[in-house]
């Protein structure tokens, strides 16, 4: 039987205070589309993280070092991470 891959999402946004101005211009074009209840919009971003199936080692920890040194900037981001 074969082992199956460990996957990992990684869930990055910016910190609160930080200026958005993506978010912004997202939340500007809803309310031209008429949905002007939102009142704020935050972007980040997504990365799905495929592990083979041999990895013994926690994933999550290492998904937590990948996030901290390569994929989010600590200075204005913040992550989270979920096994899948």
């Amino acid at each position: 039987m074969s082992q199956k891959s460990k996957k990992v999402v990684c869930h990055i946004s910016l910190k609160d205070g930080v200026l958005d101005p993506q978010g912004v211009t997202i939340r500007n074009a809803l309310a031209q589309l008429g949905f002007d209840d939102v009142v704020e919009v935050r972007s980040g971003k997504v990365f799905e993280l495929t592990f083979k199936p041999e990895v013994t080692n926690d994933v999550r920890a290492k998904s937590e070092e990948i996030c901290r040194r390569v994929l989010a900037n600590p200075v204005i981001e913040t992550f989270g991470v979920e096994e899948s």
